[in-house]
């Protein structure tokens, strides 16, 4: 069971984790990958801002993958989380990306 992704060097601990592949927009398969994750007030901004970045360095240590990859779908529970005390549940399904270096 998956729990830990990191993203660019954010390590975050995820619930709800699916890995698959599907064909690209180029033909011939990448990798999907979808988990849920909560984040309190005092990591919103961080978490915001990074997640803005929207291409990211993606590790999965526990299947020792490592990969580039893109948002396609981003969901949250609150769209204010600077309230003192509050949690969102955020959802992410990222696809991989081959970029050039």
């Amino acid at each position: 069971m998956v729990d830990e992704v990191i993203l660019n060097d954010v390590r975050l601990i995820v619930t709800d984790f699916l890995a698959d592949t599907v064909e690209g927009s180029e033909g011939g398969e990448i990798r999907k990958v979808s988990f849920n994750f909560k984040v309190t007030n005092e990591e919103y901004h961080d978490i915001t801002t990074l997640l803005y970045q929207m291409i990211f360095d993606i590790k999965i240590p526990q299947l020792n993958e490592e990969f580039r990859a893109e948002i396609h779908n981003y969901a949250t529970s609150v769209t204010n989380l600077y309230e003192e005390n509050a949690v969102g549940d955020f959802s992410l399904v990222l696809l991989e990306v081959n970029e050039p270096e």
